[in-house]
This record gives structure tokens, C-alpha cells and sequence, in this order.
């Protein structure tokens, strides 16, 4: 509803047009004193009067209040479904050019809740093309248009930020941003289930990337609690797309696949094409992780072809890194060596941000292992180091870790003892903690008992920093 002034002078005006005096606009219900206070905006008016009025003047309510003729704001919610079909089902691009047209009809007619929606919509589609300078503005600005609303309204603008910052290799601040929103939405009692389903499936990436097991596999057990009270199916799917990486580091393949399988019928249902590759994704992961080499190779393939053709690039360049590992363990290394050429360097063209060092980093290792299988042990160190170098600045420890080991084994077995020596503790320092405790800050909170059902999965707190 506008301001009392507004209003007034919105009365006045029809009234005027119409040929009204005060007294004949009043009448029954209301005095032309009433009246000629509610024109000169002295009065708020309540919802009863407007809608009396609004009645006496031939016009909505809405119209009315707002200024804004009965239903646009209907069409334009309206409009906003079909770009999120579009972003579903068809290209990034054309769904970006749907959701601007939408933002900027929005902001003409001054409806916040379509204007955030549309750069939530925006910021969906920048993510997906590897855009995260541009992704970041629209989702900061989402987030800002709804700084007055509950904080369930602000979690995707929140998700959206965190996950900006986890593809530029920024894992600690995507965590913080996450663990902070969980706090603030269990810190009062209930948690609303949607919004800590969405929160509690975002932050299991990052914690996996930096070997926080522990965390990653409370958050998914909380998020499954909750999950029968969440009505959202897409958003449910993608919580067992996630639940599924902490089956795989529990080495629990059998139930991670079978995650996924329930993920990947709600995709194909739903046809959300970029969901149902990051499926065919993690589907070849786990046959890689079985030995299932053929299979993982077909699969990673449909998925890198899925994601190329949305010009998902960050996404494509992720699955190049891992069917590029399956193709060295089939033994083809001229083709795994072409597949990640490109991924040496991580790209910064987006507004300076320093996108992909996680996938950069997986590249270098991977070529530093056809190197050694090669026997070109100067060329592996070359790759290992440069490896460590962009996972370090990325915060990705378990991964860190691992290229540590690999350079460490290398560098004993050329009899360089203390630079292997070194190459393990450095490898130790990003090992030494518990999983999921000094690397970060406290755990969030868990939601509060009576937010998960009755018979729902007994949920535990999220383990304190040591």
C-alpha cells in the first residue's frame, strides 16, 4: 500500500474525474470530512475503507492502494514461472533475457517481490555460464531488496552468494556464508524446513572440498530429517544429488547410487535438464570409484555433453577434469592430456574473479600423474606444485592433502628425502585437525527438536571445534 499522501492524492483525483463531490463519494458509510482528510493524506486509510472506496470509484482495491491496475502483479508472477522453465529446460541465455525483461517491468511498476525474483532468476543463469562477478550482483542485490523480510525469504539469495564463492575456489567464505544463515534460522527455535534444506544441502560441497567430513555428513543426515516436511520436489532431488557425495566419502557406494537414482527420476520428471547432467556426473563418479571405467566414461561423457550445450562452463569444465582421470586409468593419456589442456589456468576474465582454481588445481594433478606414468618425473613436480599452489589459495585441504602426499612419494623415491619430508607436512598441516574443525568456525547449530517430525531421524549436533 503507498503512503497516505499518495493515496490522497490518487482519491482526489479519480473522485474528480468521476464527478464526485466528497459527500457523494462518502456516502453511506463514510463523512466528507473523512474524506477531505484522507485527500490531504492526514489519514491512513484502513484495508475496509480503501476497499469501500475503491468500490464507490469503480476500480480494485489494488489499483486503489497501489496505483497499479488489478493483476499485474499476478501476470508478471506468472511470467516469472515460464523463465524458470526456460532456465530448466532451455539455455542460460535465453532465460537471462527473460528473467532482464521481467526485472525491468518489475522496477517499473515497483513490485519488490518480482523484482527479487527476477534477480534471483538472473543470478541462476550467471552461475550457470561462469558469469560469478554478474552472479554476484544479482544475487547481493536480491538480497538487499529483501533485507526487511524474514530470513527464509533471503536463503536463496544467500545459497546463491555462497555457491558464487565455492566455483571461485573461495571455500571458507562460501562455509561462513552458509554456517551464518543456518545459526540465524535455528538461533529462534524453528528453523523454517525449506530454507534449512537448501542451506544444509549448499554447504556439503564446501565442506567435502576442505575434507570436513564430519560436518558434510551431519549437515546431510539434518537435511534428510527435515526433508518430509519440504513440498518442493526439485529441491528435494538435489538434497539426495548432494547426500550422495558424503555416501561416497563414507564409502557407501550402493547407497549413494541409489541417491542418485531417486535424484535422477525427479530430474527427468521435472525435465530439469542441468540437474539431471550433474546427475549423469556424479553417476560416473561413483563407477569410476566401483572400477566400472566403460561405464563412468559414458556417463561423464552425457553430462559434459548436457552441460556444453547450456554453455555451462564452470560445470563442463568440473566434468572434463574427472572424465579426463577415467580416460588416464583406461590408459588413453593423449586424450585425457587434450580434454584438460584448457583448465590449466583458472579464468579470471570474469571481473577479476579467480574462477575454477579447484577444477585448475585437479587438472594439474591429473597431469602430474599421467606424467609420473609416463616416467617424466620433472614434469609431475612441475604439475604437483602448481597444483598445491592453486588449491592452498582455493582453502580445498582435502585435496591439498592428497597432492602433498603425491609429491611427497615422489620426491622419496628420486632420494630427495627433505623435500619430501616438507611436501608431507605440508600435506600434514591440512591433516592435522579433526575433520571439520579448526579449518573452520563453530559448528552451526542444529535445528531446535521439534522442527523435524515425529519418527523422523534422530538428529545430532553438529561437532564443536576441539
Amino acid at each position: 500500500m503507498d503512503e497516505p499522501a499518495e493515496i490522497g492524492r490518487r482519491v482526489q483525483r479519480l473522485r474528480g474525474e468521476r464527478g464526485l463531490t466528497q459527500r457523494q463519494l462518502a456516502q453511506p458509510d463514510y463523512t466528507p470530512a473523512y474524506v477531505s482528510t484522507l485527500e490531504a493524506g492526514k489519514v491512513r486509510p484502513s484495508e475496509t475503507a480503501l476497499r469501500f472506496l475503491a468500490g464507490r470509484l469503480g476500480i480494485s482495491f489494488e489499483e486503489l492502494a497501489t496505483g497499479r491496475p488489478a493483476g499485474l502483479a499476478t501476470a508478471l508472477r506468472l511470467d516469472l514461472t515460464d523463465a524458470q522453465n526456460t532456465l530448466a529446460t532451455g539455455t542460460a541465455r535465453e532465460a537471462a533475457r527473460h528473467f532482464g525483461r521481467l526485472l525491468a517491468e518489475a522496477e517499473r511498476l515497483d513490485l519488490t517481490d518480482e523484482r527479487a525474483e527476477a534477480l534471483l532468476g538472473l543470478g541462476e543463469c550467471a552461475l550457470e555460464s561462469g558469469a560469478l562477478t554478474e552472479a554476484a550482483g544479482h544475487f547481493g542485490a536480491a538480497e538487499l531488496l529483501l533485507s526487511g523480510e524474514p530470513l527464509p525469504r533471503r536463503a536463496r539469495a544467500v545459497r546463491g552468494r555462497a555457491v558464487v564463492h565455492l566455483l571461485a575456489g573461495e571455500l571458507r567464505y562460501a562455509c561462513y556464508l552458509l554456517e551464518s544463515a543456518i545459526d540465524a534460522l535455528n538461533a529462534g527455535g524453528l528453523g523454517d524446513p525449506e530454507a534449512l534444506v537448501l542451506l544444509y544441502t549448499a554447504v556439503i560441497g564446501p565442506y567435502l572440498d576442505m575434507g570436513a567430513r564430519t560436518r558434510a555428513a551431519q549437515a546431510a543426515e539434518l537435511a534428510l530429517a527435515l526433508a518430509p516436511q519440504v513440498g518442493d520436489p526439485a529441491l528435494v532431488a538435489g538434497m539426495h544429488r548432494q547426500v550422495a557425495r558424503t555416501f561416497l566419502a563414507e564409502g557407501r557406494t550402493a547407497d549413494a547410487d541409489a541417491a542418485l537414482a531417486k535424484a535422477q527420476a525427479v530430474y527427468g520428471q521435472l525435465r530439469l535438464r542441468k540437474d539431471l547432467a550433474l546427475c549423469h556426473w556424479m553417476r560416473g563418479y561413483v563407477r569410476a570409484q566401483h572400477g566400472e571405467l566403460d561405464a563412468a566414461e559414458r556417463e561423464l561423457r552425457c553430462a559434459r555433453e548436457m552441460l556444453a550445450a547450456r554453455r555451462a562452463a564452470l560445470y563442463t569444465a568440473q566434468v572434463e577434469v574427472e572424465l579426463a582421470d577415467v580416460l588416464r586409468r583406461l590408459g588413453r593419456h593423449d586424450e585425457a592430456v587434450e580434454l584438460v589442456s584448457g583448465l590449466l589456468e583458472p579464468d579470471a576474465a570474469d571481473g577479476g574473479v579467480d574462477a575454477g582454481a579447484v577444477h585448475a588445481g585437479g587438472a594439474h594433478r591429473l597431469l602430474g600423474l599421467i606424467a609420473q606414468e609416463r616416467g617424466e618425473p620433472e614434469a609431475a613436480e612441475e604439475h604437483y606444485v602448481r597444483a598445491m599452489s592453486l588449491l592452498e589459495r582455493s582453502g580445498a585441504d582435502g585435496d591439498l592433502a592428497d597432492v602433498c602426499r603425491l609429491l611427497g612419494d615422489l620426491l622419496r623415491r628420486a632420494g630427495r628425502t627433505e623435500a619430501a619430508m616438507d611436501a608431507y607436512r605440508t600435506g600434514l598441516g591440512h591433516r592435522a585437525a579433526a575433520p571439520g574443525t579448526t579449518t573452520l568456525g563453530p559448528a552451526p547449530a542444529s535445528p531446535h527438536p521439534a522442527a523435524v517430525r515425529a519418527g523422523g531421524p534422530e538428529t545430532r549436533p553438529l561437532p564443536a571445534p576441539r
